[in-house]
Formats: structure tokens, sequence, C-alpha cells
């Protein structure tokens, strides 16, 4: 019979060793991809991003376990793919025009006592100044983005597929944000994401300064974006 002659049984071996190599070297470049990532944590600096981003999204579940095993927790790694993402993504986010990108604010960031309205557009801010967002909303406005408070996760899709910028600016929690870069990604977007300093559902905290960093990438009047950061501090 066919499975019991040697053509068979060496197709079977040769299947076997075949599969063991491809499982080592699948190992080997997760390892790799560990030791650079965690060298590059450690430093604060990147090393060789360009190979980093694609083997990461393949081999993110091995790259995971293995971070673990070394003392790296899932936040710091997180923090990294965020940190790397960003990185490899800020020379094409500059040569989009601010009138083609879009900015989306996580709601949590108001006050408790905020009196906005939820709308199709999202949560329209009322500048009443019982926050930074009115204040903050104006500036980034005035530099050409469209400003978005975000009442729930569908909310962004909805937006871009009305919209269609090409880039985007994304802030919230650290896992929102990782997975909004994410899905900017399988949309053909470029994107940006600034992760708030204080988590949370209420009265969570952002960094201003940091947001207008980015906001200001390639912007098309610099000065605008100089008193932003005048005004931020």
């Amino acid at each position: 019979m066919l499975f019991n002659s040697p053509v068979w049984n060496q197709l079977m071996i040769l299947i076997g060793e075949i599969a063991v190599v491809a499982l080592l070297i699948l190992l080997g470049t997760a390892l790799l991809l560990v030791t650079i990532t965690v060298l590059s944590i450690k430093s604060g600096r990147l090393y060789f991003p360009r190979i980093l981003i694609p083997e990461f999204v393949v081999l993110e579940g091995a790259v995971k376990a293995i971070c673990r095993l070394v003392g790296v927790d899932d936040k710091e790694l997180m923090e990294f793919f965020i940190k790397l993402h960003n990185t490899m993504n800020v020379r094409t986010f500059e040569e989009i025009p601010v009138r083609k990108r879009a900015i989306f604010l996580p709601q949590c960031l108001r006050s408790a006592k905020c009196p906005a309205s939820l709308t199709p557009e999202g949560i329209k801010c009322r500048h009443c100044g019982q926050c930074r967002i009115g204040d903050e909303i104006t500036h980034l406005q005035d530099l050409g983005y469209q400003v978005f408070i975000v009442p729930g996760s569908s909310f962004i899709k909805r937006m871009v597929k009305k919209y269609r910028p090409s880039g985007i600016i994304g802030v919230g929690c650290i896992l929102e944000v990782k997975e909004g870069l994410e899905m900017c990604d399988r949309l053909g977007l470029s994107a940006i994401g600034v992760v708030t300093v204080r988590d949370g559902c209420v009265e969570t905290i952002v960094n201003w300064p940091d947001l207008l960093d980015a906001a200001a990438l390639g912007a098309e009047t610099p000065s605008v974006a100089k008193d932003l950061h005048v005004s931020a501090k």
C-alpha cells in the first residue's frame, strides 16, 4: 500500500524535517526580536525599526510570551509597539496636508460635570471652561484639523468612512491606542498614537504638549504650532 511504501515514509520524514527547521527559524526570529525589543526598551532607543514592525505583527504572541519570561510586561511591550509604530509613521504623516488629517479624543478627558451633548458627529464641546478640551480643540482646529470627541469604539470607523482622512492622531489609554493603530494599518491610514498619562473612565489626563507636537508634524503653519506650545505650558 501507498502508506507503507518507502517513498511515503521518506516523504513524511522530509515533511517532518522541514517542519522542525521552520519551527526553529520562527523561534530564532522570535528570540532575536525579543533581544532587540528588550535592548530598545532598556536604552530608550529604537534599533532596526524597519525589521521590527512586520516581524512583530507576525510573531506578536511568541514575542509576548518570551518577553514575560525575561521580565518585560505587556504594558512595556505595548508602549514599545506604539513608540515603534509612531517612529515608522512620522515621515508619511508629515507629508499629509493638515486638512486631510483628523484627531480623535476620548470622552474620558472631559470634566465629570461636562454639559456637552452627544451628536452624530460625536460629543460636541460647549467650551464651558471646566476642562482644557475646549481651548485645545480651538488650537487644533486653527491648525486645520478635524477634531472629534469619541463616544464609542465604532464612531472612529464611521467618521473615517464619512470624511476619509489620510492621517489620524488617536488619543487614549495604551490598549485603545494600540488597537487603534492596528485598525489604521488595516485601513491603510497613517496614524500617530498619543497615550494618556492617567487611565480611567472619568477625567483622565493627556500630556497636551505631546499631542501638540504630533499635530505640528509637517504643519504648514509652524508659527501657529509654536504658539500652541507656549499656550500649553
